[in-house]
């Protein structure tokens, strides 16, 4: 498929996908015309990226985990035992950044009446 068919199909914009394309996160094939070529795969490697970026990770954290990815499975402790500790700390900072927010909102709920 081409970059317009992926866009559509996982809501990244073209210029995304050539952005993750330049930082390795995708490996498109390239026809003799220049057009990049996409697969399924791609497909899902896009919506993880996606997920992945939104959570607050760097996009070159990101490059480290999707060659460990298989079969939409995440396979660290085979492959990629070396990203455990730092996503451990990842999952901490993301989980404290719930908390407050969710604390956030208990104080917004308080101010405009509505029960906790």
């Amino acid at each position: 498929m081409r970059i317009g068919e992926l866009s559509r199909r996982t809501g990244a914009s073209p210029r995304a996908l050539r952005y993750y394309e330049e930082q390795g996160l995708l490996s498109p094939t390239r026809l003799p015309s220049g057009y990049r070529e996409y697969g399924e795969r791609d497909v899902m490697t896009v919506r993880r990226v996606r997920v992945l970026l939104s959570a607050g990770l760097g996009t070159s954290v990101i490059a480290e985990i999707v060659p460990c990815v298989e079969d939409d499975t995440v396979v660290l402790a085979g492959k990629c035992p070396e990203l455990l500790e730092g996503l451990g700390r990842e999952r901490g900072r993301i989980t404290a950044a719930i908390d407050d927010l969710t604390a956030a909102r208990d104080i917004l709920d308080s101010l405009v009446g509505r029960p906790l």
